[in-house]
């Protein structure tokens, strides 16, 4: 088993010595989002971590706060600004989560955290991605991230879960650097954003 100490120097040693290309990196994103943007550049939201213990996660806001006239929000394609869609094309609005990897919220690598409405829609096998640390990349987002349905995803997720290392974190961090300069699949097909997962329909016997 991966001795979670080793995970735990791994994420605190690539944060602090990343720093000399993060740190800037971060300044001059949150100086563009607030000339272009304007108002808040960080967006927040509560997350499910390890054990479904919840946290609150940043990340560079890349969306207008715009509303129907019923006050809904808009939808994320029409709330999504020219700038946002470039941060989000170079996982620029990630950068914030560092801070969460220094608190122990995430690690480096792990299963995305996502909405705490959907705990309740995870079969007993795709609730098991809960049982690591969650992660700004992951086993998934390096076998097509958006691109793939939500099944695959978890399926992915579990599997890391299962299999997770230290060698299997540093090729998934090597090939997460290798996208970032060839971006792809950060779109669902049809969508700007990740469609919303609604659950698993049950396989007919």
């Amino acid at each position: 088993m991966y001795q979670q100490y080793f995970k735990r120097a791994l994420d605190l040693g690539f944060v602090i010595l990343s720093l000399p290309v993060t740190l800037p990196a971060v300044l001059l994103t949150a100086l563009l989002l607030l000339i272009i943007q304007k108002g808040n550049v960080f967006f927040k939201q509560v997350r499910p971590g390890q054990h479904g213990k919840f946290f609150t996660i940043y990340k560079f806001k890349t969306m207008r706060d715009a509303c129907a006239p019923d006050g809904t929000l808009l939808p994320d394609a029409e709330r999504l600004t020219q700038i946002g869609q470039l941060v989000r094309r170079y996982s620029l609005d990630e950068l914030p989560q560092l801070w969460n990897v220094l608190k122990g919220d995430l690690s480096l690598v792990g299963p995305r955290p996502l909405l705490p409405e959907y705990l309740p829609l995870y079969s007993p096998e795709q609730a098991k991605r809960h049982q690591v640390k969650p992660g700004i990349t992951g086993w998934a987002q390096i076998n097509g991230r958006n691109a793939i349905t939500w099944e695959q995803k978890f399926n992915y997720d579990v599997w890391y879960a299962e299999n997770q290392s230290f060698f299997l974190d540093l090729k998934i961090l090597a090939r997460t650097f290798v996208k970032l300069w060839k971006p792809t699949d950060i779109q669902a097909p049809g969508s700007a954003t990740a469609e919303r997962f609604t659950g698993t329909l049950p396989h007919a016997s």
